[in-house]
């Protein structure tokens, strides 16, 4: 069976010309095996090495959905843009902005997307899911109800009713229209998260982790489930599973913040069982990654490009490919050789982070929304932990501005809500230019 999936892999890189298909078929024999995995990525790396990043037409399309496969957003909306302009890229521009919390481009791609073929009824569908996260609540109920009309009470219509109950505060109504989308539809990621969030906010932890389970099961991997997960087995005091889940995280993205955060906490649980030597290994591996790269010699061109790249640790660059540095403007052969001797030195390499087992493509942060001006920024944009999102929540937080206004002492007083959860807070809203109300 491997061998076959290999086959099948091989046989779609191959194609001079995706369409949305061969995407959802690379998906289907990705997730049958870490060799399908590993050539796809091989593949990427040969297409951005031949082509030194400057990636155009059928080329840049395939670049484009690899790389939204893994979720980088904001690079696959970078080569997306010189792809050859059909539905496919078009569609897949939209989906980026949506995971970027753009909403509003998004659906003029995807109104593009349909005006060059892309099938109407899953456009409509997934504008109306747009017009909702967009805050459009009246517009998003007035295009279900033409939907529901037209196709029946689906599993996407279901989803979509239960998202609009849900933003407009009716959770138990938005949970069970997620669970009827799932019976009939258990493969809807989409509905299956929604509910997971619903049971983990309303105390079952059981139904939620069997349900987060199933969102990490299927690519591209729903990056909230795999924390929210850790979250509820560290809570149940199954560390060795929470600490799995945050190594999954650390494989891809060694320097991610919330979940070094998160490990600590782990680690200065009493009762927490984990190898040792494993944690050794990742302790002296996210050290070597934390070097900046001002302790090495390099010369001045090498080193003012890495500045401007603002990549400053070692970490930043084994997320960097040769073809990225390569691209960049007076970076030549010699400051590349620089730049892998230094790598060599600490046995590390360029791409090495992209090369790693998948446990979990990172979703890019949410920009900030700049229209509306900081303190409108709603909290849903914002990634939180589990208990931070918690306590927002019983505290009826909706923007950034209200959080603002809360104090440390009314935070404090919500229910399992610790030292971590205010310093991630904290640091939240630092992000913004913002703090918590000081009392006199």
């Amino acid at each position: 069976m491997a061998e076959s999936a290999l086959e099948g892999v091989t046989g779609i890189l191959a194609k001079d010309v995706w369409t949305f298909e061969d995407y959802r078929e690379l998906i289907r024999e990705i997730s049958s095996g870490r060799e399908s995995y590993r050539t796809v990525m091989a593949a990427l790396t040969e297409m951005e090495k031949r082509t030194g990043g400057d990636t155009k037409g059928a080329a840049a399309l395939k670049v484009g959905i690899i790389r939204y496969l893994l979720c980088r957003f904001s690079a696959a909306l970078k080569v997306l843009a010189d792809a050859t302009d059909n539905k496919e890229r078009r569609y897949f521009q939209a989906q980026c902005l949506k995971n970027l919390f753009q909403y509003e481009k998004a659906a003029e791609e995807l109104d593009r997307a349909k005006a060059r073929g892309w099938d109407a009824e899953p456009a409509d569908l997934e504008m109306v899911e747009l017009r909702a996260l967009a805050g459009k609540l009246e517009d998003a109920s007035a295009g279900l109800a033409k939907l529901t009309a037209k196709l029946g009470e689906t599993a996407q219509v279901l989803y979509l009713r239960g998202l609009l109950d849900d933003l407009s505060g009716f959770g138990p109504r938005a949970a069970e229209s997620y669970a009827r989308a799932r019976q009939i539809d258990p493969s809807l990621v989409a509905a299956t998260f929604r509910l997971a969030y619903y049971c983990d906010l309303h105390g079952e932890e059981g139904e939620a982790i069997k349900l987060y389970r199933e969102c990490v099961s299927k690519l591209p991997v729903h990056a909230n489930a795999l924390m929210n997960l850790a979250v509820l087995y560290e809570d149940a005091g199954h560390y060795e599973l929470a600490l799995r889940c945050v190594n999954r995280i650390l494989t891809v993205n060694p320097n991610h913040p919330r979940a070094r955060l998160f490990l600590k906490d782990l680690k200065a649980s009493r009762t927490m069982y984990y190898d040792e030597d494993q944690e050794q290994r990742i302790a002296r591996h996210n050290a070597v990654l934390d070097i900046p790269v001002t302790d090495f010699e390099l010369s001045v061109r090498a080193r003012n490009c890495l500045k401007k790249m603002n990549i400053r640790t070692l970490g930043d660059l084994v997320r960097t490919t040769e073809p990225e540095l390569l691209a960049y403007k007076n970076f030549g052969e010699t400051s590349l050789k620089e730049i892998k001797d230094m790598l060599t030195s600490k046995g590390l390499r360029l791409g090495q982070a992209r090369e790693d087992e998948p446990g979990l493509p990172i979703p890019e942060a949410a920009p900030k929304d700049e229209s509306q001006g900081v303190l409108a920024t709603r909290i849903e944009s914002i990634e939180f932990s589990v208990r931070a999102r918690r306590a927002l929540d019983s505290l009826k937080i909706v923007t950034m501005g209200d959080l603002a206004a809360k104090s440390e002492a009314e935070l404090m007083g919500c229910k399992n809500f610790g030292q971590t959860s205010l310093n991630e807070i904290r640091q939240r809203l630092s992000e913004y230019g913002l703090q918590l109300r000081e009392t006199t």
